[in-house]
């Protein structure tokens, strides 16, 4: 039995989307299989992919922890809310310099990171629903918006633009 995914937080109008990550994802297999998905689509860097996995196990441990559940089960995760954990995931690890570090690996927007879960649905190292959809990637935030005004001063993340007479 798998828990149900639902989102209100992020985006009302997105059906929820829901990725699992299989069990065996932690699998010497993993580095071949990116290696394989690497050279038929050489858009992403090898990195993004373990960012992928690693985020998505974040994701589903704060969800877990938030709806306050436990166990062993697989937990669905829905497109945005992957994206909001991939957010917070990588602030948490790069800080200020999260945006330049997900760049270099390519990747330049949310459905960039869409891109990579597809890939690797498509190698079955995450499943998916009948419902899910690469446009559940598209347009939940901005990378400037994500990771770099959270460490503007507050001056500046307010987007004013008053300048004071000297």
């Amino acid at each position: 039995m798998r828990l149900s995914c639902s989102l209100s937080l992020l985006v009302a109008r997105q059906k929820a989307v829901c990725y699992i990550a299989r069990p065996n994802m932690e699998d010497p297999d993993f580095a071949e299989v990116v290696g394989l998905i690497c050279k038929e689509d050489p858009r992403y860097d090898r990195k993004a992919y373990d960012f992928i996995r690693l985020g998505l196990d974040y994701t589903v441990k704060e969800l877990r922890k938030k709806e306050g559940t436990k166990g062993g089960r697989s937990r669905h995760v829905s497109g945005p809310e992957l994206l909001e954990g991939l957010r917070v995931y990588a602030l948490d690890q790069y800080g200020p310099l999260a945006k330049t570090v997900l760049n270099s690996w390519g990747v330049q927007r949310c459905t960039d990171f869409g891109e990579i879960v597809f890939n690797l649905i498509e190698y079955n190292v995450f499943s998916k629903t009948e419902s899910d959809r690469r446009e559940d990637f598209a347009d939940i935030y901005t990378f400037e918006e994500a990771f770099v005004k959270p460490f503007l001063p507050e001056k500046s993340r307010r987007g004013s633009s008053n300048v004071e007479a000297a």
